[in-house]
């Protein structure tokens, strides 16, 4: 698989990031920057990836992958048009989101990311499935991403965050109510006693949701819809998108 041509749309934080592995790798990795912000401009350059312009470009590459938030998934997939590659979907949606995308394609990977952006071995999980999941994997074979092959990528991811960021807008709710009641000192003290990891666990939340927040509003939804397509109730998580749009 050395040397292939890959596309990516688009490279922020965590396409740049999975980008520069594949560079480091040997391929090819081609982005367009057609209508493109100047940060996702020195993101990609950074990251040694190829701008070929645009997208029509792009979708000569051998592979594209999406990596964007959860809610463009289907319109970067449109985005691209005709392509007889592997397009891999490497977003925060829910499987029926992720069977719409694959109708575009012939060829397609459902892919799920978890933890942070590549930068050393053993952070981040790349889950795949799909009858071409074992091409996309072999691209990573000996990197820094941990690339697995599963039933259901999208639910892996859905059931991943379902817990790691729904339980971060939790404890955000909690902490507001807290605040508004007068009660949020009281609060802190009794998480210091009986729950000690949580005063700095909500601490983290609350930073994360000041940079990225508006990312997850999306990705909550997605989970909902999967919570509700399997007879379980998606209310939480509706809350949840609602913490973070707020």
């Amino acid at each position: 698989m050395g040397g292939s041509t890959i596309g990516l749309l688009h490279p922020g934080e965590m396409g740049a990031a999975v980008g520069a592995v594949l560079a480091e790798r040997g391929h090819r990795v081609v982005w367009a920057s057609e209508g493109r912000s100047e940060a996702t401009k020195a993101r990609a350059e950074e990251a040694r990836l190829e701008d070929v312009g645009s997208i029509e470009a792009v979708a000569e590459s051998a592979f594209v992958f999406s990596i964007c938030p959860p809610h463009a998934a289907l319109d970067v997939a449109c985005s691209v048009g005709s392509f007889d590659g592997i397009y891999v979907d490497a977003n925060a949606v829910a499987p029926a989101t992720a069977a719409k995308v694959s109708n575009g394609f012939a060829r397609f990977v459902d892919g799920g990311i978890v933890g942070s952006p590549p930068r050393e071995a053993g952070t981040t999980r790349l889950y795949l499935s799909g009858e071409h999941a074992p091409a996309v994997a072999e691209l990573f074979a000996g990197s820094i991403v941990d690339a697995r092959i599963v039933s259901s990528a999208s639910a892996m991811k859905m059931v991943y965050a379902g817990w790691t960021k729904g339980s971060a807008a939790l404890l955000l709710a909690i902490r507001e109510l807290a605040r508004l009641e007068g009660v949020e000192e009281t609060l802190l003290e009794e998480w210091a006693i009986s729950i000690p990891e949580l005063p700095e666990r909500s601490e983290r939340a609350a930073r994360s949701a000041e940079a990225k927040g508006w990312r997850w509003v999306g990705e909550m939804e997605e989970i909902a819809a999967t919570f509700e397509a399997n007879g379980l109730p998606g209310g939480f998580h509706h809350a949840a998108a609602e913490v973070f749009r707020r």
